[in-house]
């Protein structure tokens, strides 16, 4: 599960609607409505707010403003109900860089188009939901391994 933190506007189609999918998923499990996924780190973010319901329906609000903006169509009724931004979260600026360089692999691989679109941005915008602020990954985030010495 990847829910970026990443303004959606950089996403290809394919990670906008995996980053749909993927959200929809982790509001079913913030709602209690699965038993996958309930302790997925990413999550730990919404939890951390007053109303993890509404936090995580003002996600899906945005992702679906930009997907209008590109003319799909989401089908904003799979939203629970949700405030309209009635709190942000704070999203480390080091959490910021390395799903830009995630990203930035991703899209090279396979939207090479989206990826030179963006090729110039050093300091990319978080989704409409966070704010960044200063501090290395965020303590949730998985991290690859780093390989075996000697």
């Amino acid at each position: 599960m990847r829910i970026w933190s990443l303004h959606p506007r950089y996403l290809d189609r394919q990670g906008l609607t995996a980053c749909w999918r993927e959200t929809l998923l982790a509001q079913a499990v913030l709602a209690g409505l699965t038993r996958g996924y309930t302790r997925h780190p990413q999550l730990d973010r919404f939890r951390a707010t007053t109303d993890p319901s509404a936090a995580v329906g003002d996600y899906l609000a945005a992702v679906a403003d930009e997907a209008e903006l590109r003319g799909y169509r989401f089908d904003r009724g799979r939203i629970r109900p949700h405030a309209a931004l009635p709190t942000t979260i704070p999203v480390t600026s080091g959490q910021l860089e390395l799903e830009w360089a995630h990203l930035a692999t991703k899209l090279a691989a396979r939207s090479p188009g989206v990826a030179a679109r963006w090729a110039e941005v050093t300091r990319p915008e978080p989704h409409p939901l966070f704010t960044e602020v200063p501090g290395p990954v965020e303590p949730w985030e998985r991290t690859p391994s780093p390989p075996p010495s000697g």
